[in-house]
């Protein structure tokens, strides 16, 4: 069954936080897809997992590619699966149409905004609603991910 988590920025913006949830799942043998709401938002995240790191780099393409299948990441603005991804990263309100076909769903959303966060309110309880496992986290003082719900 699919895990659902929500994880509430408030120390780091989705410029930090994403990369490193990315690397984890890569880590893992898992593929991701995110899904963003804007294609301004995919071309920002696209030239953000290029040069996030000095040393390092995330191995991702887009949907507008002719090999998007074959991309480990896949930054889209759709609700689709080209890459048969194991995870799905909805930034930015995005929405998600079936989630039932991924191991996992993560919702990343900006705590400091109160509209971000009527936002995953509601996906929140449209995820338990479908019988999803929901999993909340929120970073401590140390900007440390705790398991909240």
């Amino acid at each position: 069954m699919t895990e659902v988590h929500f994880y509430h920025l408030q120390r780091q913006p989705l410029e930090r936080a994403l990369p490193v949830l990315i690397e984890k799942c890569i880590e893992r043998g898992w593929r991701c897809v995110v899904q963003a709401a804007s294609p301004e938002r995919i071309d920002a995240l696209d030239q953000l997992l290029w040069t996030y790191r000095e040393d390092s780099f995330l191995a991702h393409g887009t949907d507008r590619e002719d090999n998007a299948a074959e991309q480990p990441v896949l930054l889209t603005t759709r609700e689709d699966n080209p890459n048969g991804s194991n995870v799905r990263f909805l930034v930015d309100g995005a929405t998600a149409g079936d989630l039932a076909s991924y191991e996992r769903a993560i919702y990343l959303f900006d705590g400091n905004d109160p509209d971000a966060v009527d936002v995953a309110r509601d996906q929140w309880k449209e995820a338990q609603g479908e019988g999803f496992q929901t999993i909340y986290w929120q970073q401590d003082a140390d900007g440390r991910w705790q398991k909240k719900a």
